[in-house]
């Protein structure tokens, strides 16, 4: 969906962020229904473990490097830039406890699931909001939202796995 979404959003059209939201919106609700039933079924390979927050992450980094480049102010560049830094720490976090075997250490609680809510929905409401002001309004309370919850999540991810990170080897 990345390349669909990046083409939509450079399309000479007046609809391209609305086509952007929708694709957005679209890979968010498939992804998060695919999620849905693979826990109910038990259905999980190595392959989509692994592939599946990459995805995520991709997905959610190159929707805010568009929002950055379409609204080109500080007052969405700091929050975004906040989320991608923190998707990369916690990514690189989680493969090193699981190297460690404490992938469980690390596991999404729930201020991550909201804070995941939250950054859909605020990429959402800034690609309509390229052009309706009240979403426009509504994806800044979000992003912010969003990012406090990232750094929340992040110091708890940190903290979970302190003891680890600074163990001595013997």
């Amino acid at each position: 969906m990345i390349p669909v979404f990046v083409v939509a959003y450079y399309l000479p059209v007046e609809w391209n962020y609305y086509a952007c939201a929708l694709l957005f919106w679209i890979a968010a609700v498939t992804d998060w229904f695919d999620g849905y039933l693979a826990r109910k079924w038990d259905q999980s390979t190595p392959f989509g473990a692994f592939l599946d927050p990459v995805a995520d992450k991709l997905m959610v980094a190159i929707s805010l490097a568009v929002i950055i480049e379409n609204f080109q102010s500080g007052w969405v560049t700091a929050p975004a830039m906040i989320i991608i830094g923190r998707e990369i720490v916690v990514s690189g976090l989680r493969e090193w406890m699981a190297e460690q075997g404490k992938r469980d250490n690390v596991k999404v609680g729930m201020v991550g699931k909201i804070k995941t809510f939250c950054q859909m929905s605020c990429i959402f409401f800034l690609l309509v909001g390229a052009q309706q002001e009240w979403s426009y309004i509504l994806g800044i309370f979000l992003i912010y939202i969003a990012a406090g919850l990232t750094l929340w999540s992040m110091v708890q991810y940190l903290i979970a796995s302190w003891s680890h990170l600074f163990a001595s080897e013997e």
